[in-house]
């Protein structure tokens, strides 16, 4: 390098910022636009779960549930309308996202969510349980996701749980299938 390529390239540094007050009017307007779709994306919750009002309360576990069949922590990824894996639900708390403790007994399906409300699905209102890649936000692989529809009202809800251990939940399907074909007889 020449003498004087030294001497240019000592002398080169960033301008100084000179106008102060237009780069806090940039800062605070790219602030205020990001609380403004933070809060459209509130309001947009808070519509979805006024439109979805007449859903009833969800149901509570009875006081003695009887013996648990099987049990699974993992997580809660929300609820759709069956069969329209996009359309979740937000009534209720069952768009909330949470850690899951299930747990399956003769009289139906326990979900205690830490942080979220829980809820109880009658063995009478099972429909069905699969394995599915998807549910409204959360894409896995597939048969990444237990699948568990049940009628609450005159609704058909899919519930999407992951478990912590992904290798027990066939065992779930094929459990529940077997709990809601044998209702499913004894009601005929």
């Amino acid at each position: 390098m020449t003498p004087a390529l030294m001497i240019l390239a000592a002398e080169q540094k960033s301008a100084e910022v000179t106008d102060w007050a237009a780069r806090i009017g940039w800062v605070v307007g790219l602030l205020a636009f990001v609380a403004f779709v933070y809060w459209l994306m509130r309001q947009g919750w808070k519509w979805r779960g006024s439109l979805q009002s007449d859903l009833p309360e969800l149901p509570t576990a009875p006081a003695e549930p009887g013996e648990a069949r099987l049990t699974m922590t993992g997580r809660y990824h929300g609820s759709t309308t069956a069969g329209q894996w996009l359309d979740r639900i937000v009534a209720h708390g069952l768009g909330t996202r949470s850690r899951v403790e299930l747990t399956l007994t003769d009289a139906g399906l326990a979900v205690v969510r830490p942080g979220a409300q829980d809820f109880f699905v009658p063995v009478q209102a099972l429909r069905e349980a699969r394995l599915d890649k998807g549910i409204a936000g959360k894409v896995l692989a597939e048969g990444g996701l237990l699948i568990v529809t049940w009628a609450h009202g005159d609704k058909l809800i899919d519930s999407g749980f992951r478990s912590d251990h992904a290798a027990g939940q066939s065992e779930w399907v094929d459990t529940l299938t077997h709990m809601i074909k044998t209702t499913e007889g004894t009601a005929r």
